[in-house]
């Protein structure tokens, strides 16, 4: 797949981008779309980023490793983002590789993380930006499961100058009824308007809630930032 095909696609998800940010009074400018890169081979991503994707979002710290090895040295306006699980012995190279963790879904995570910053002599300058992940719906195996433990979550990255709150993220339930998945949207952002009042001074500017199936319902709940991989390459090349 070349990149007038990805610049195709982009061009009809923006379209759809923008009918959602019309129906909820937004701007189509305060959504950030993520090129969801996992299981397709680096020569996608470079097709998507002569197409004009800046952010990019993989699943395992091992395949991004191997796949976006040397592909910064000259595209530093490329973001990587960690949005899948992580295993707490894969930390380290997870923090030297991605600028924010989006799955950021235990404590003991918190810990291991905040433990080991990627800059010793720079935390407060070079902080990691994590989001906190929310279970909001019963398909959703990861996640913090209460408002309560996303406070106290929040209230324990606080505590580690190495990490930065930069806001919320959500995987809404496997479902094509849009009830369900607004359920799980407007969670998400009652959770944010909580954590706001609670934690003023901090970050929560980013949700990042919406794939290829659901972004325009997550769009409509007050998402600002889409993780979309189908959409964008096609299916999973493995």
């Amino acid at each position: 797949m070349d990149e007038n095909t990805i610049a195709a696609r982009i061009s009809i998800i923006q379209e759809k981008i923008e009918s959602a940010c019309r129906t909820s009074g937004r701007k189509s400018s305060d959504i950030q779309l993520m090129a969801v890169t996992k299981s397709h081979p680096i020569s996608m991503v470079e097709a998507a980023w002569k197409a004009g994707i800046r952010l990019f979002g993989e699943n395992r710290v091992q395949e991004a490793g191997s796949k976006f090895r040397g592909f910064f040295e000259e595209r530093a306006s490329a973001k990587l983002h960690l949005i899948g699980s992580l295993q707490r012995n894969k930390a380290k190279a997870a923090l030297a590789l991605f600028d924010c963790i989006q799955s950021l879904d235990r404590d003991s995570l918190i810990d291991t993380l905040g433990d080991n910053p990627r800059d010793l002599t720079n935390t407060h300058e070079n902080p990691l930006m994590v989001l906190l992940e929310y279970k909001t719906g019963e398909e959703t195996k990861a996640g913090f499961s209460s408002l309560d433990d996303l406070i106290k979550a929040a209230e324990k990255v606080m505590r580690y100058p190495g990490l930065k709150l930069s806001g919320l993220m959500t995987v809404a339930p496997f479902s094509s009824d849009k009830t369900i998945q607004r359920e799980a949207f407007r969670k998400l952002a009652c959770a944010k308007d909580e954590l706001s009042k609670r934690f003023p001074a901090e970050d929560w500017s980013c949700i990042s809630m919406g794939m290829s199936g659901d972004f325009e319902t997550a769009i409509e709940e007050g998402s600002t930032m889409i993780r979309l991989g189908t959409a964008l390459f096609g299916e999973r090349c493995v």
